[in-house]
């Protein structure tokens, strides 16, 4: 039997659509991303809560002559499926396959590559000065969720709207707010009278007849209009701004978005539709549990529970598990995230020490300095943030933790290729954008064990510290190797002579991988845990240099920047004899695939990494007549 969805194959296929049909039409695009994304993976709740809204946008907006830029862009699965996009679902998030947010490269339908908080304003608004500059006529819809509305470049971007002299609408997407009665009548009566053209006009001739000829009784109409307007109108805070606020509508009925919609395409200004929806909305374990279903994993359709069982300890839960020990020994240590408590791993932390926990919302930078703060009153603040998101908050850490010197942890979670989510979530940067900031200390464990003992340490070192980790199942290997974490200084695991490996962090288990190659080749060599990237440690280089004609640095960070360059530069002044390999990400941005897959195409994975070797080994004549040792 064919389903409704069937039809929908294209670019506006959806406006074919006889309205009677729309809400089986939202049943089946429900359905239908259960059901992949339980075998993908991939962010569901959000999607499932915007399915009439997306549909709504597709019938009023023509696209792609309208654009709408979604905000994160994790709820724009539904989009996807309306712009002829369906059949990619079966290699979602996979490596070739289609992207878990808009990408333009994809479809003439986005028009806005994102993955990060808080932009959509921001970019919609530069779309419509460059409309208004062309003299193009095209709608243009920013959708922006209530959480991404917690960042500070949404409302940098609202102040900038409300100088709008043209037509530009944002949706906001709140779905923590439950639909009540009141969603309906008196907002709609509210909506059309205020963006009726004949209001519109009376008004303004009231206004400037009154201007003219009674001053006073203007401003007195004008201080009671607001008094109502404060009573009656919850949007008054966009409202005085100079924003248009209409709403709240129910997010889940079309015919009422479609109104809405018509209503702000009317105005000449900036117009902000609070859409009111409810997240998971059709599937009832994403209902009862959003922030499960955020972004899960593969899961059973009809219990809910995850495929993957018995997953091992990741980084994430050491983390977790070594910062409530630490808590509980010293009162000075608080925890503070940018909207990410589970994701960081302090769920735990919040509700065994609340008092001492902050979640500042979607706002890294605020994040950062009220961190310094918190260390200029006597305390020891983690800050735990995934790199890729730490890249907001560079200012606020050189100005005001390094530069002041102060005893700021960044726990940067989800270091180097973290895989599915592709190019906005890689976190192939940090390593870079760090290791160049004076009095900052950077380091990286090689298990689980180190991760515990850095933490440890950094929380005492009384200066700033960054200690970076990977996504996923932490590493267990190599417990005989646990020297006492001093401040520069390395960790010799292997010593024999010729290759040199520098390995961080991650990249210690790859190194263990490419000695046994090595080793089956005849070819010997070292393997050196670097901990800590800044400062790094010299002096073993310049012990190890005299038997070692080749150093190998081993790194999930980009090249330019990063260790090996620093490694380089080093061994340029002091060491000119010894030729350096530096393994690194290319300096580009990585897209989706599992981190296996992207490790072989980067280079960086042991085979690879290997084989570079060796074959410098068997034809540079340094190392002729050398042996396995």
């Amino acid at each position: 039997m064919e389903q409704i969805l069937d039809r929908i194959n294209q670019i506006n296929d959806i406006k074919q659509i006889p309205p009677e049909d729309y809400e089986q039409l939202a049943e089946e695009i429900r359905r239908f991303l259960v059901d992949k994304v339980s075998v993908t993976g991939g962010h569901l709740a959000s999607n499932l809560g915007v399915v009439e809204l997306t549909m709504a946008l597709h019938i009023a907006l023509d696209l792609p002559s309208d654009k709408i830029v979604w905000d994160v862009g994790h709820q724009s699965y539904t989009h996807k499926i309306l712009s002829g996009r369906k059949e990619g679902f079966d290699s979602l998030r996979q490596k070739g396959g289609l992207s878990g947010f808009p990408k333009r490269a994809e479809s003439e339908a986005d028009v806005f590559d994102t993955g990060h908080s808080s932009t959509s304003v921001s970019a919609a608004l530069g779309m419509v000065a460059a409309r208004d500059l062309r003299g193009g006529r095209e709608t243009i819809v920013a959708v922006i969720g209530d959480g991404a509305m917690t960042g500070g470049p949404a409302y940098e971007a609202l102040n900038n709207a409300a100088k709008l002299t043209s037509n530009f609408i944002i949706i906001l997407n709140d779905n923590e707010m439950s639909i009540s009665e009141n969603v309906g009548g008196l907002p709609r009566y509210l909506s059309d009278i205020r963006t009726s053209e004949g209001y519109n006009q009376l008004r303004d001739r009231i206004r400037y007849s009154l201007n003219d000829t009674l001053p006073r009784v203007a401003k007195g109409i004008s201080r009671a209009k607001n008094s109502l307007k404060q009573l009656m109108i919850p949007g008054m805070f966009f409202e005085d701004m100079g924003i248009t606020y209409l709403g709240p509508v129910n997010g889940h009925s079309i015919p009422d978005l479609l109104h809405a919609l018509a209503d702000a395409r009317r105005m000449n200004k900036a117009v902000l539709i609070h859409v009111c929806t409810r997240k998971g909305k059709g599937y009832i374990h994403a209902e009862r549990h959003p922030a499960r279903f955020h972004g899960p994993g593969a899961f059973d359709v009809e219990t809910g529970l995850p495929l993957a069982q018995g997953r091992k300890a990741g980084y994430t839960d050491i983390f977790s598990t070594v910062m409530i020990k630490l808590a509980r020994k010293e009162e000075r240590i608080v925890a503070i995230t940018a909207a990410m408590a589970d994701g960081v791993g302090l769920k735990r932390f919040r509700n065994i020490y609340p008092d001492r926990f902050f979640d500042v919302g979607i706002a890294e930078q605020h994040a950062v300095t009220f961190a310094a703060g918190l260390a200029c009153g006597g305390m020891i603040p983690v800050v735990a943030v995934y790199s890729t998101f730490l890249q907001r908050a560079y200012d606020q850490i050189c100005e005001d933790i390094c530069l002041q010197d102060l005893p700021v942890v960044l726990a940067v979670d989800r270091a180097g290729i973290v895989g599915a989510d592709g190019e906005t979530h890689q976190g192939i940067f940090d390593l870079s954008y760090l290791s160049c900031i004076p009095n900052l200390t950077v380091m990286a464990p090689k298990n689980k064990w180190e991760l515990s003992d850095m933490l440890k340490y950094a929380v005492k070192l009384g200066h700033p510290v960054a200690i970076r980790y990977p996504r996923g199942e932490a590493y267990d290997g190599l417990q005989e190797f646990r020297a006492p974490v001093e401040t520069g200084r390395a960790e010799v695991l292997y010593r024999e002579k010729g290759i040199l490996l520098l390995a961080v962090g991650s990249m210690v288990r790859t190194g263990e991988k490419v000695r046994e190659i090595l080793r089956e080749n005849g070819c010997p060599s070292s393997l050196v845990n670097v901990r800590f990237v800044r400062p790094f440690d010299t002096d073993m280089l310049d012990e190890l240099a005299a038997d070692h004609p080749l150093v190998v640095t081993m790194e999930e960070n980009v090249q330019s920047g990063g260790f090996g360059e620093h490694v380089q530069a080093y061994c340029d002044e002091s060491h000119r004899k010894l030729r350096v390999l530096n393994i690194s990400v290319p300096d580009r941005f990585v897209p989706h695939g599992s981190p296996a897959q992207l490790a072989a195409d980067l280079g960086i994975d042991a085979d690879s990494v290997a084989a570079r070797i060796l074959k410098i080994w068997k034809e540079d004549d340094r190392f002729a007549g050398q042996e396995d040792q």
